[in-house]
């Protein structure tokens, strides 16, 4: 699909495409009745009568739709055009947290405790509502250059399964991305707000020292190292990082559920008692006009 083939879907303006997934794309778009840019997730046409990918795209609007926070992206409505299944959202112009790791986070060094807690913060609401992201990674989050955060794509999140409904319920199909998953999540069993704790330990180890805490060579060996192998330590990475803010994510990647805080709200209010950094990083300097 591109800008040639179709000027406009629903009511949205295209203007460029600015991210191409699997079966979807992502674009910028313009709605000129209302006079600002939106964002457009869009199924791609040989996905159109794909009924798995257009369930992904209804979750996203359901949980959207429920989930209004500050911390959270905007979904305004979903619909259908020239066959063609749309999400449109707010237009939230920052890269995501993977792309601020791979240019190097000198440049928000100094704005990392916010960054995290405000990703904190749009995780426990998700939980709060009743909703288990079931993806959190760094591609997830947006972040502007002063450290506002917005967590992102809705379409994995399911509903906790307590009690005896977790073991009546059959086994979960695996999905995720494996860099990140919880082991619970890669064993298909239940998940409750301790896989999102565990996914957002692995995505704060990744954003704090630029590698996430486990890789390897294929996803076996990867999901294994998820399942088997102990947490790696921050501290030990990075010197500067204190060794309170290091136990708890190293404890927010613990195998067993119970071993983690129980709860984003509990990862919250135990990080707003613990330091990040021994020696606050500095802003950097701005160059004189």
């Amino acid at each position: 699909m591109s800008s040639s083939d179709l000027g406009y879907i629903g009511s949205y303006r295209l203007l460029n495409v600015v991210h191409t997934g699997a079966a979807s794309q992502i674009w910028l778009t313009f709605n000129d009745g209302e006079g600002q840019k939106f964002g457009l997730k869009v199924v791609k046409k040989e996905f159109s009568k794909d009924r798995e990918q257009i369930g992904y795209l209804r979750r996203e609007y359901a949980v959207g739709q429920a989930a209004r926070h500050k911390r959270l992206i905007d979904v305004k409505e979903m619909g259908t055009d020239k066959g063609i299944a749309y999400l449109a959202m707010e237009w939230y112009g920052a890269p995501n947290m993977k792309h601020r790791i791979r240019q190097g986070n000198e440049a928000i060094a100094h704005l990392l405790p916010k960054i995290i807690l405000q990703a904190a913060e749009g995780l426990s609401h998700l939980n709060h509502i009743g909703w288990i992201h079931c993806d959190v990674k760094p591609h997830n989050f947006l972040i502007r250059d002063d450290g506002q955060v917005k967590l992102i794509d809705f379409a994995l999140a399911r509903r906790p399964q307590r009690g005896i409904a977790k073991f009546l319920s059959r086994k979960n199909k695996l999905q995720g991305t494996p860099s990140y998953m919880a082991p619970e999540q890669i064993r298909g069993g239940a998940v409750d707000e301790r896989t999102d704790v565990y996914g957002f330990g692995c995505t704060i180890f990744e954003l704090m020292v630029g590698t996430p805490p486990f890789t390897g060579i294929s996803s076996n060996e990867l999901l294994n190292k998820h399942l088997r192998a102990p947490p790696p330590v921050l501290e030990s990475v990075d010197k500067n990082i204190t060794p309170e803010f290091s136990q708890l994510i190293r404890r927010s990647m613990a195998k067993k559920p119970a071993d983690r805080p129980k709860s984003m709200e509990a990862f919250v209010d135990e990080f707003r008692l613990r330091p990040v950094f021994k020696r606050a990083p500095k802003p950097p300097q701005q160059t004189s006009q």
